[in-house]
């Protein structure tokens, strides 16, 4: 028994090879031994007769011969020399099934019960569409499918989508898919004699107009929402058109997607389509919610899927059905793979509220601009009465490290020093270097943003010189005012307690920790410089809440208020809650992040600090007077002064790249615009360097 099997396998290898070379010589004359010809072969011979999930893995073998990127030549009917591999490779398939019988039945076959056996409700109603009510919660959900198993759900046609074309790429693929060849393809497997199931296109049909029904459902309950009806006050309730979408699309599963019910469905949309634009115009005047940008966007997409399932259902039957099928199949290719990404969701919806952020610190940055000599000489005073507070801050900063406090508290400390300090300087109008660039950069990229190229460039050119000076006004004001302030305070001490304010350890840990190469100064600047910018983003965030929350307009309107001072009194007070609420934001922030470092480095063990570039000329000033005057001339101490060079450097340059990035990125501004405005400017500076540096002249 076991002789005749092993005679009998030779003989089934050589016929089966004989039939694949007749195979090849049938369908490939010039090329018979091509690879793509006998994998073909192979394929064909291996259709699978039952089991869903056997049948799901063959079409997936089917696809990715398919995909394969070398062409398939020496075809019975050529294609055209430059043809890309799949034209060549489907155009075989095709002829192939044409040709012979005994291939098409099992494939049809095959097509039929994995028509039958799946539903495709779920693919288009659900996939490539954002499946939560708000944005915390799609992000929550999606990054739980990127931790978490799927569980296989075979019955599902979203779940063959991605074994099919498991790169983004595939949509590009999809597209060159030549809609006659696929008409053709179609053609065969619904007129083959297969067993009595229902047609693919049928099955297709039916699922199309169910997700039109399920779709308008969820974007009517997204459209009639209150904060949307309320943000588009010029349409009723009654007369919203998401209210008369849901009807439409009942009208169209009704009538089978007659031609007139398509149209109707048109019309609607882009009813539809008109609210969203007025609500977003809503958001860009009076403050912006990530959640409610979500949902918007969540709406524009779904009334873009069902404008593409119309064009679907509205097509002539064959190869304009197929191209409208191709577009709608690889979008939602693209849209599946783009919506498994957290970083792609949060940039995609952020992108408004980062705007509005943007524009509210540049709103409260306009301040630290000055045009005319006088506001120039106004912000030199207001710098100097900052570098006073400063000199205090730092003082009280130093006392506050020589306390044995518990970590809580210390930080508490630390962070309440340098809040008040902060605070003192909003009530008395004073101006903190470091607080200019973020919110500059941010007054930068609300101008980048304005008009077209020729329009915001001539802007840019006049705005930069101004900026570049009033920031360096800034600087020195603070710091030419910490010097004889931290002195002054220093022998003021002296003379009181007939000792130093620093004792000698003391003065030296100082001069040590500004060592721009012996610490972690640069180190600690750049991170200074981070948490000066994120200070301006809470700013910008806290003022764009207030506006969207209409909290002005309540406190103006608040009975109690109203009762107590008067309706004048409450007026006033709502602006001053306006025009003072970005500011308060941005102090309290930056003296709560000042103070977080060394306790999340003591936390974790890590030796983080911060390296704020006037509390550290402030310490630095104080370590001097503390060591004398023969010190100030020793190697250690000129390194800590060029440190508290570099740090003025690092503070500005990483808090204002950092925020003028951000606003060049919710702008959408192209490189090339801000290549060449770097061009410009470095030939105006050559040209006149005196606007970049000095008040404008009478």
């Amino acid at each position: 028994m076991s002789a005749s099997l092993l005679q009998s396998a030779p003989l089934r290898e050589g016929r089966s090879s004989r039939e694949v070379d007749a195979f090849c010589v049938e369908f490939a004359p010039r090329a018979p031994g091509h690879p793509a010809v006998r994998d073909l072969q192979r394929l064909l011979a291996d259709v699978p007769e039952e089991g869903l999930e056997a049948r799901l893995e063959w079409v997936e073998r089917c696809v990715a011969w398919l995909r394969d990127p070398k062409p398939a030549l020496g075809l019975v009917e050529p294609v055209e020399p430059e043809a890309p591999a799949s034209v060549t490779r489907l155009a075989l398939l095709v002829r192939v099934l044409e040709a012979r019988a005994s291939a098409r039945e099992p494939v049809a076959a095959l097509v039929r019960e994995v028509m039958s056996g799946t539903s495709g409700l779920r693919l288009f109603s659900q996939v490539g569409l954002p499946a939560r009510q708000g944005f915390f919660s799609e992000v929550s959900d999606r990054l739980a499918r990127h931790l978490l198993p799927s569980p296989p759900e075979n019955h599902q046609l979203s779940e063959l989508l991605l074994r099919l074309f498991p790169e983004p790429g595939d949509a590009a693929w999809l597209e060159t898919l030549p809609p006659e060849q696929l008409a053709r393809l179609s053609a065969l497997i619904e007129g083959s004699d297969s067993p009595a199931t229902r047609a693919p296109e049928v099955v297709v049909r039916t699922d199309l107009v169910d997700a039109l029904g399920q779709l308008s459902v969820q974007t009517a309950a997204l459209g009639l929402a209150e904060d949307i009806r309320e943000r588009c006050p010029e349409v009723s309730f009654r007369a919203s058109p998401f209210l008369k979408l849901r009807r439409v699309c009942e009208g169209v599963q009704a009538r089978d997607a007659s031609p007139d019910s398509l149209r109707e469905l048109g019309d609607v949309v882009e009813e539809c389509r008109q609210v969203v634009a007025i609500v977003s115009s809503h958001l860009e005047q009076y403050g912006v919610s990530v959640d409610l940008v979500y949902r918007l966007e969540r709406i524009r997409r779904s009334l873009e899927r069902m404008e593409a399932i119309a064009r679907v259902l509205g097509a002539t039957p064959g190869e304009a059905c197929w191209r409208e099928g191709v577009a709608l199949v690889a979008d939602l290719v693209r849209q599946t793979h783009a919506d498994q990404s957290i970083r792609a969701l949060v940039a995609r919806n952020a992108r408004l509220l980062a705007r509005k952020v943007i524009e509210r610190a540049g709103h409260s940055g306009e301040h630290y601009i000055s045009t005319t000599r006088a506001e120039y000489h106004h912000l030199v005073h207001s710098a100097a009465g900052g570098g006073l507070i400063i000199a205090f801050t730092a003082i009280l900063k130093l006392y506050v490290v020589t306390l044995a406090l518990a970590p809580f508290f210390y930080g508490l400390a630390l962070a309440g020093n340098y809040v008040v300090s902060f605070l003192m300087m909003q009530v008395t109008g004073s101006t903190l270097a470091t607080k200019q660039p973020s919110m500059t950069a941010a007054t930068l990229g609300s101008a980048i943003g304005q008009g077209g190229t020729a329009g915001r460039l001539s802007r840019l050119l006049e705005l930069i010189p101004r900026l570049t000076r009033s920031q360096l006004a800034t600087a020195l004001g603070n710091m030419g005012t910490v010097l004889p302030a931290a002195v002054g305070l220093s022998m003021a001490f002296a003379w009181w307690k007939g000792r130093p304010l620093l004792n000698q350890a003391q003065a030296h840990y100082v001069v040590d920790a500004l060592h721009p190469w012996h610490s972690g100064t640069v180190f600690y600047a750049a991170l200074t410089g981070v948490l000066l910018w994120m200070s301006s983003l809470v700013a910008g965030w806290l003022e764009n809440w207030a506006v969207y929350r209409r909290i002005p307009e309540a406190l103006a309107h608040h009975r109690a208020l109203r009762r107590v001072l008067g309706d004048s009194g409450a007026k006033k007070l709502s602006d001053i809650f306006a025009n003072h609420i970005a500011g308060l934001g941005g102090n309290v922030s930056i003296g709560v992040l000042l103070a977080l470092p060394p306790l999340v480095g003591a936390f974790f063990g890590l030796p983080l600090d911060v390296r704020h570039v006037t509390l550290s000329f402030g310490q630095l000033c104080l370590a001097g007077y503390a060591l004398g005057p023969e010190a100030l001339l020793r190697p250690d101490f000129l390194a800590a002064l060029a440190g508290i060079g570099i740090t003025l450097a690092i503070n500005f340059g990483v808090s204002f790249s950092l925020a003028l990035g951000v606003a060049l990125r919710a702008r959408d501004v192209p490189l090339t615009d801000a290549v060449r405005l770097i061009r410009l400017m470095a030939a105006r500076f050559v040209r006149e360097p005196r606007a970049f540096l000095l008040p404008p002249r009478e």
